[in-house]
């Protein structure tokens, strides 16, 4: 039984073949970059100053030979993981990881992830997420001397990281949230003594948890980099739409199409048996994950965020803040030391304390205000990056980590100011 296709379906067709184009054309872009920087990994010379790399079937591991010889043979015990983001690989922080191990000889050992490179990042964030806890669980077991971890991650996988140090996170035992508490000799004693807490004390107890532990390491620094952590679906979080709402509103359906699974989690297409999307389970601890009980493990979470340029993930969703938050034009400055660290901003438990008291209760919360919250639960430091005087200004989502030197070596200074800002 056929029928006529009416004008407005013409339509709707018509622009979802184009936002399908379209997307698939930034794919390829995103794709091309990765190829551009593939193929320049090189074992280290003399010149490197000992610096040696290890490779494996779960990546590639960053270290400086001369100063573990110095230590009579024992490695770094920081061990820092680097995770790529979309159609990305262990390539794409090649120039970071050679940076931290230069300036940083004898405390860290970088683990460039391998586990969810090319295509395999169309799996989407849980399963990626799966891959990426059992190869740290990989590394830590060949390097049994690590006793501290941190992330640094770049775009998707800022997600991907997030889920894994969900599955990750290791409760600290019952004795040992006593004893940030205060002496409990006895296990009837504890729980006695949970009871009678003042509930400004209870949620200390939950809030501060001193020996949780992420992988059985401790937790120092969770550094994003330009993140979709809020998905793209909001307005203006993915950049390459121009802002424009009927193609906002298109990309949703089309996403999957291009992107595959991970298309469905970043515009929360993914509700499925009535759970809620991947990304606002994510801001939440569950049963078997333990998100944000992992996050504020961590000493210090960063977002670094382009505050343009970025055709790929928008300034609000990579640095978790409203659109009204973004700092104003007025207040962007110039560090000479960091030329394009534009604005620094930390955030503290008294910030967060005002920032939930003026919220407005009687309004409308919609999916990425429900991240916002859950996420803003714990203290973030966002770092904002421009690269507007830049001639690499139009591949900023790859410059701001420096992916390819040849072609985005202006974002060495962000580099930098992650070695120097470090928490060892």
């Amino acid at each position: 039984c056929s029928r006529l296709v009416s004008q407005s379906e013409l339509l709707d067709l018509d622009l979802g073949s184009r936002l399908v184009g379209r997307l698939g054309l930034e794919c390829r872009k995103i794709d091309l970059a990765a190829k551009m920087g593939a193929g320049c990994f090189r074992v280290a010379k003399k010149s490197d100053r000992g610096l040696k790399v290890e490779f494996d079937s779960g990546g590639q591991d960053f270290f400086d030979a001369v100063a573990v010889e110095a230590a009579g043979g024992g490695a770094p015990e920081h061990l820092v993981i680097m995770v790529n983001g979309m159609v990305g690989s262990a390539e794409d922080w090649r120039y970071a990881a050679e940076q931290f191990v230069k300036k940083l000889p004898d405390k860290v050992i970088v683990h460039r992830s391998q586990c969810n490179s090319s295509k395999l990042t169309f799996d989407g964030v849980d399963m990626m997420g799966e891959r990426l806890a059992e190869e740290v669980l990989g590394v830590i077991r060949r390097r049994p001397g690590v006793r501290k971890i941190s992330f640094i991650a770049h775009s998707l996988g800022g997600l991907v990281a997030r889920y894994a140090i969900g599955r990750l996170y290791e409760e600290p035992s019952q004795s040992e949230l006593c004893t940030a508490i205060r002496d409990c000799p006895s296990e009837e004693q504890s729980n006695h003594q949970m009871e009678v807490l003042e509930p400004h004390e209870a949620k200390v107890a939950v809030l501060e948890p001193h020996e949780a532990k992420v992988a059985g390491l401790e937790p120092m620094n969770f550094i994003t980099v330009a993140s979709p952590h809020l998905g793209s679906r909001g307005h203006k979080q993915l950049p390459f739409l121009c802002g424009l709402p009927f193609l906002e509103r298109k990309a949703p359906q089309a996403a999957h199409l291009i992107v595959g699974r991970s298309g469905k989690h970043l515009f929360l297409t993914d509700g499925e048996d009535g759970k809620p999307p991947l990304l606002l389970q994510m801001v939440n601890d569950s049963k078997d994950l333990k998100f944000l009980s992992a996050l504020r493990a961590f000493k210090r979470r960063v977002a670094y965020a382009n505050v343009n340029y970025d055709q790929v993930v928008g300034w609000g969703t990579s640095s978790i803040r409203r659109q009204h938050e973004l700092p104003k034009a007025s207040l962007l400055v110039k560090d000479e030391r960091y030329p394009h660290i534009v604005y620094v901003e930390k955030e503290t438990p008294e910030n967060l304390k005002r920032g939930a008291s003026s919220l407005v209760t009687d309004k409308k919360v919609d999916l990425e205000e429900e991240m916002i919250r859950g996420l803003t639960q714990v203290p973030w430091e966002r770092v904002d990056v421009s690269f507007s005087k830049s001639k690499q200004r139009y591949s900023a989502h790859n410059t701001i980590l420096v992916r390819s030197y040849r072609v985005n070596s202006d974002g060495a200074d962000v580099v930098f100011h992650m070695i120097d800002n470090f928490l060892l």
